[in-house]
């Protein structure tokens, strides 16, 4: 979403159709608040771009970027499929009920439990990291006396132009099987070995909120090269190629880039690569995620205490921040913000946006233009959809926030704000620590 976009009303910020100031007041603040209207666009471009556009071709959304039942709700809806990466989030599909067939699951250390649930719901692709999850796989499978459709990820050492801790598919990497000969090839042997694998094709993803296409590219040209070795070697035909997503979005001065700039030199290589090396051109599965919800979502936080240092900074606190949105922090992430009940006022004081957690760190945003603010104030932080909810904790004791979907102008709560007493619900103490009278 961008400034230029945004509807102003009585001097309050709009933001789809719904006054963000009356959604503080309402659901109080902290408080994460998406737009249905803005997902259900990105999946209709993902549609109109990529599925609808090119033959034998899936999309996934990622779910580790913002994740609950209603989401999986949407998401079905839209006919996408989900990539879940844990088996908290395999069970927050299976509970919503999204079909199964369509799930992906990810991860480089699976638990047995994780992939029980999986193997037992009848997911529809595993994606296998590494030798001790294909033995672990292959011994449930055979306990359920199952064949499990699976892609192994590589690793296809390519660097994105990105954060160094979300760029994923460099050698150097936790994720995937390296491509060394004596490696890939054993893990590809022993998946047709066994009775209860059944090995479809390869997945790699270079990496998150990127930008160029040039890592895709390269990653693909790998992928097409080990798929034609493959077959050589081993007679293994590749039905499936999984390229991941980590299409960036707008925070502060990027530019979102529509999904037509990657897709299109990506389809184009992959399609001329196999046609060179005469081999049958694969199915093609994307998995977007912050690139659907990113710029779906908003934060809205009430001002608290003003601290001016003469000649220095003037810090502006919220009622939230590290816990909600540790993304600052952790990645120097930039955000934009708008002083939701003074969208009109001249912005001509520079402040700093500080967290309440006790912690140095804790800051939202440095430098921001705001108007005269005072306490009781609402701040609106812009495109915050993606890994806010999601990554959000209860670092010194805070609830999480409530989530609010906006759908065709009107509010619904999506997932209830916490209460002190949730904080302590699962706690138990000791007997020997209870004092007796």
């Amino acid at each position: 979403m961008s400034i230029e976009t945004t509807e102003f009303n009585h001097n309050h910020f709009i933001f789809d159709r719904c006054d963000t100031v009356e959604l503080a007041n309402r659901f109080g603040t902290p408080l994460y608040v998406l737009s249905e209207g803005q997902i259900q666009s990105r999946c209709k471009a993902i549609r109109d771009e990529f599925l609808l556009k090119y033959p034998n071709t899936r999309a996934a959304y990622a779910s580790k970027a913002f994740l609950t039942m209603a989401m999986c709700k949407i998401i079905e809806k839209e006919g996408l499929g989900l990539d879940v990466v844990s088996g908290g989030e395999l069970f927050t599909a299976l509970q919503a009920q999204f079909p199964m067939e369509k799930v992906m699951f990810h991860g480089n250390n699976k638990s047995y439990e994780e992939l029980e649930l999986a193997v037992t719901n009848n997911v529809g692709r595993i994606i296998v990291d590494n030798f001790y999850e294909l033995e672990l796989l292959g011994a449930i499978a055979k306990t359920q006396n199952k064949k499990v459709d699976i892609l192994f990820r590589i690793t296809p050492e390519v660097e994105g132009k990105t954060h160094q801790y979300i760029t994923t598919g460099q050698k150097d990497s936790k994720f995937g099987i390296p491509l060394q000969e004596e490696i890939i090839e054993e893990a590809v042997i022993q998946a047709m070995g066994s009775s209860y694998i059944n090995l479809i094709g390869f997945h790699f993803h270079v990496g998150s909120q990127l930008f160029e296409r040039e890592s895709y590219i390269r990653g693909a040209e790998t992928a097409i090269k080990l798929m034609k070795d493959l077959n050589i070697k081993l007679g293994f035909v590749t039905k499936e190629l999984n390229i991941g997503g980590g299409f960036g979005i707008n925070y502060t001065e990027e530019v979102t880039r529509p999904l037509h700039y990657f897709i299109d030199p990506i389809m184009e290589t992959i399609k001329d690569h196999c046609k060179n090396v005469n081999i049958e051109m694969p199915t093609i599965i994307i998995e977007p995620g912050r690139w659907i919800v990113g710029e779906a979502g908003i934060t809205l936080y009430t001002l608290g205490a003003i601290k001016e240092i003469p000649d220095v900074r003037t810090y502006i606190s919220v009622d939230g921040g590290l816990p909600d949105n540790p993304r600052p922090a952790l990645y120097n992430a930039k955000y934009r913000a708008l002083v939701a009940n003074k969208i009109n006022e001249e912005n001509d004081q520079l402040v700093t946006i500080a967290g309440k957690c006790c912690e140095t760190g804790d800051i939202l945003i440095w430098d921001l233009m705001v108007p005269k603010v005072a306490p009781g104030d609402i701040l609106a932080v812009l495109n915050t959809g993606a890994y806010n909810y999601s990554m959000a904790s209860n670092y010194n004791r805070l609830p999480r926030p409530a989530v609010v979907l906006i759908s065709n102008g009107e509010p619904h709560l999506m997932v209830e704000r916490e209460t002190y007493q949730d904080l302590i619900e699962r706690e138990i103490i000791p007997s020997h620590l209870i004092q007796r009278k």
